[in-house]
């Protein structure tokens, strides 16, 4: 008799890598035991800072079989975003390189809709959710459990064999699998980017104060920047990649061959001046597709002056 949960499995793993993603996982839809005191400290020592949402539907966040009835599987999957060729103007403001090409959410939802239709088109009736960082999924607890990383000291999935500059995202599905096994952690005593962060985020190893963090500063935080961290960004305007580009893991990083994840032709070669004067159509052109949208024009304007 044939293992269909093997051959499902084949099928599943063998499509996502036509799909152009890096590797996938599967673990078992349940409840995450050991992150649930974790988030639940986390949460209680407001490391959250102003982004209340990491505290709704706590449950949802633990338990996936709560977000979609009659889960059995959890597919994990990582897609490579990092760039051939960073910024030229070493002085010039920087972005984090996960948002130098169009915005990853629409990229990824769908090569996972395609992963989806496949599912359904080869196994029959299954059905599930796509997550792409946008639902109360803890995406990399999910991925380590799925075997496709360990979480490092800066809170980042990481692989031995490519480092960290991937997104990951997630189907949950009604449908037995074969399940991966949790991989090592290979952090050893290395503490690069706990000793590298700029602003002390990384306030113990693998515990990461969201509030104190760059990117929450430039990205999620829509009030004034407070003064207290006046000259402590590193130059970053957009996010903040100092705690992987210090981590020796990434010397492993190999560019991404994702067409959409290309900058913009005129972003690399933009220099300091160009940022410190750049304008709302210059900004509306360059990021046209991008995350960085997000921010808006206000947003990267305040950001770019709070680095003068």
């Amino acid at each position: 008799m044939i293992n269909n949960k093997a051959k499902y499995t084949s099928l599943i793993k063998t499509e996502a890598k036509r799909l152009g993603f890096l590797s996938c996982g599967i673990s078992k839809a349940e409840f995450l035991e050991v992150e649930a005191p974790r988030l639940e400290n986390w949460l209680n020592k407001n490391m959250n800072g102003e982004m209340s949402y990491m505290a709704n539907h706590f449950d949802k966040r633990l338990d996936p079989t709560k977000l979609v009835e009659d889960s059995k599987s959890v597919i994990s999957l990582l897609l490579n975003y990092y760039p051939s060729e960073t910024q030229k103007d070493t002085e010039a403001p920087k972005l984090s390189k996960y948002a130098y090409g169009h915005d990853y959410h629409h990229i990824i939802k769908s090569k996972l809709k395609e992963l989806t239709h496949f599912i359904q088109d080869e196994i029959g009736e299954v059905s599930g959710r796509a997550f792409v960082d946008s639902a109360p999924v803890l995406d990399k607890a999910w991925a380590a459990k799925s075997g496709l990383g360990w979480i490092g000291k800066h809170s980042n999935l990481l692989t031995q064999r490519v480092g960290s500059f991937y997104f990951i995202a997630e189907l949950i599905i009604d449908l037995d699998l074969e399940y991966d096994h949790v991989t090592t952690d290979h952090c050893g005593t290395c503490t690069a980017c706990i000793d590298a962060c700029p602003t002390q985020a990384i306030t113990e190893p693998y515990v990461v104060d969201g509030s104190k963090c760059i990117s929450y500063f430039t990205i999620e935080l829509k009030d004034q920047l407070p003064n207290t961290m006046k000259g402590k960004f590193d130059d970053w305007m957009f996010g903040c990649d100092v705690c992987q580009d210090i981590c020796p893991w990434n010397k492993f990083s190999k560019p991404h061959n994702e067409p959409l994840f290309n900058p913009h032709p005129e972003l690399l070669d933009m220099t300091k001046k160009d940022w410190e004067e750049i304008t709302e159509d210059v900004f509306k052109k360059v990021f046209q597709k991008s995350a960085v949208k997000r921010t808006k024009y206000s947003g990267l304007q305040r950001n770019i002056n709070f680095l003068k």
